[in-house]
């Protein structure tokens, strides 16, 4: 890859993860407000329980053409020059979509009572409980009708290798979510969390708009089904699509059982799983949209040895991030909670949430592998084998699920919802083992000693870190300054984090990883390079 590329891909990965930071800081201010409200209550099992169905019909529907159908067909006809036929294809597909996301909508609003009951949860026996879950799933589905546009803008941006705005999209989302948290749940209750949800999408779908404008954006108001592109596309989402399913199917039978494991347990269950996905969507789905337009490239060009290095220089920088990360959420996971709920959980809701992150943690590296190996296979075009090794993941998934859930009306429910995060995670990891395994046969190797090496040393440090933490936590509870109130144990999260990075970077430095030194030599001459920039902009 050429020095110019890479400059453009390191600019591009920076942009999106930033967005992408700031979202989770936005994120993590609502998950405070919400844990500070509701705890692991019922009330906040039925917004999480809505939420199910809406994230469903968005991603088989829109979330599978966005990234891995309609791109690349949008892009190689950009490419040929084409342009008339791809806004063409581009409304025909962003028609289409809405039309038959409003159709499924449209009957999961009317048939949402039977949904809840008897699919969702229904081991919710609470009748209010049950209520207010069918009439956030009403309101939800008007969020998931603006992101069947949203979404298709959000690919057309990136199309064009435009990646401000959408990045920026998320985060408007999540301003969205705040505003109701902040003014509309005194009002509102939980349910301002599904208005606030709605009002989100809309900021989502405005902030890119703009940017239509910038790449000169035409729209046909037509469906086009006769368009061979739309087939095409449709083709291409078919195996995508069933993908999906299984990822859904998955979704709605764990919390199916998470309705059965009492009140709180599908409020546990989430919050180990948005504490995981803030360092994953930050490495690994920054890491995959950036990837993929260059992966897409180089299977055009039908460059191997490009392929493969592309790919295993995200997974090294994969391992170098998510690595420690999954060590710092198991050893330092308990300070992190204790911010967010401050002082409303029990030791009891502690122990469950605890115990839930710290099986998802282990997951943050897989989940973030999955972004980067499975773009790998829609770069070739190849959207079948990822079907086909889903199909055994999502075994893998609700095997394990029931296997270590144990008895469903029991105690243990620490067990058993821990039990549900470990199996996601072994899913996930049957899916990138299998999908590597066979792209290591296709491309003829993939650079795996190079990976080896980075994922051992990574280990190797990230222990090391790991025993920092720990050792800091013992120090701080010695002294008697933990359970002093939030603003200590936000000091106390940022003397691990500092602590544990510091040590982490220093290990690996002596472990003499290339990648850490790289970084590090970039640091120190970006900080050189400042006065010089400033003195060229004096004189201009």
């Amino acid at each position: 890859m050429q020095e110019s590329n890479r400059a453009t891909l390191a600019r591009s990965t920076l942009i999106v993860m930033v967005s992408f930071g700031l979202a989770k800081v936005i994120s993590l201010v609502q998950t405070f407000i919400i844990a500070q409200t509701f705890g692991l209550t019922s009330d906040y099992d039925a917004y999480v329980a809505a939420n199910r169905l809406p994230e469903v019909i968005f991603n088989l529907i829109a979330g599978g053409a966005i990234a891995f159908a309609f791109i690349p067909v949008f892009t190689g006809l950009l490419a040929q020059g084409e342009r008339t036929t791809a806004w063409k294809t581009a409304s025909h597909v962003v028609n289409t979509i809405f039309a038959v996301t409003f159709v499924v909508s449209a009957i999961a609003f009317l048939f949402a009572p039977w949904l809840v009951t008897s699919i969702i949860a229904p081991g919710f026996d609470n009748p209010v409980t049950q209520t207010q879950t069918i009439e956030m799933m009403r309101i939800l589905l008007v969020s998931t009708l603006i992101f069947s546009v949203s979404g298709m803008v959000m690919g057309i941006l990136q199309s064009h290798n435009r990646f401000l705005l959408p990045a920026l999209a998320p985060i408007l989302f999540d301003v969205g979510i705040l505003i109701g948290v902040i003014f509309l749940l005194p009002i509102m209750g939980v349910h301002g969390l599904a208005v606030g949800a709605v009002l989100g999408a809309a900021m989502h779908l405005a902030i890119q708009i703009p940017g239509l404008f910038r790449v000169q954006a035409r729209w046909f108001p037509e469906l086009g089904w006769n368009d061979p592109n739309l087939r095409r596309i449709i083709r291409l989402m078919i195996p995508r699509v069933a993908d999906l399913g299984l990822i859904s199917l998955s979704t709605i039978f764990t919390q199916n059982l998470l309705s059965r494991l009492g009140e709180g347990a599908t409020s546990a269950f989430d919050w180990g799983w948005r504490l995981m996905q803030i360092p994953e969507t930050l490495i690994g789905t920054a890491m995959g949209v950036v990837i993929f337009p260059t992966l897409s490239a180089l299977s055009s060009l039908g460059d191997e040895n490009g392929k493969r290095g592309a790919m295993s220089g995200a997974l090294r920088f994969i391992y170098i991030a998510t690595i420690p990360s999954a060590i710092f959420l198991i050893v330092g996971g308990r300070t992190l909670i204790s911010i967010l709920e401050g002082n409303m959980f029990d030791t009891a809701a502690t122990n469950l949430v605890y115990s839930t992150l710290q099986f998802f943690a282990i997951g943050i590296i897989v989940h973030s592998m999955l972004e980067v190996v499975a773009r790998s296979f829609y770069a070739d075009k190849d959207t079948l084998t990822p079907l086909l090794v889903a199909v055994g993941g999502a075994v893998v998934n609700i095997v394990f699920a029931v296997l270590l859930t144990g008895a469903l009306t029991g105690d243990a429910r620490q067990e058993n919802v821990g039990g549900l995060a470990l199996a996601n995670t072994l899913g996930i990891a049957f899916e990138v083992t299998a999908l590597m395994w066979i792209l290591r046969k296709r491309w003829h190797g993939l650079n795996e000693n190079e990976m080896a090496r980075t994922a051992l040393k990574a280990t190797a440090a990230s222990l090391v870190m790991g025993a920092a933490v720990v050792a800091v936590n013992a120090v701080w509870n010695s002294l008697g300054l933990s359970g002093r109130g939030t603003v200590m144990t936000i000091i106390q999260a940022a003397l691990e984090l500092g602590v544990g990075g510091l040590v982490f970077v220093v290990t690996a430095y002596l472990l003499k990883m290339d990648e850490v030194k790289t970084l590090i030599a970039q640091g120190i001459q970006r900080v050189r390079a400042l006065p010089k920039r400033g003195q060229v902009e004096a004189t201009t």
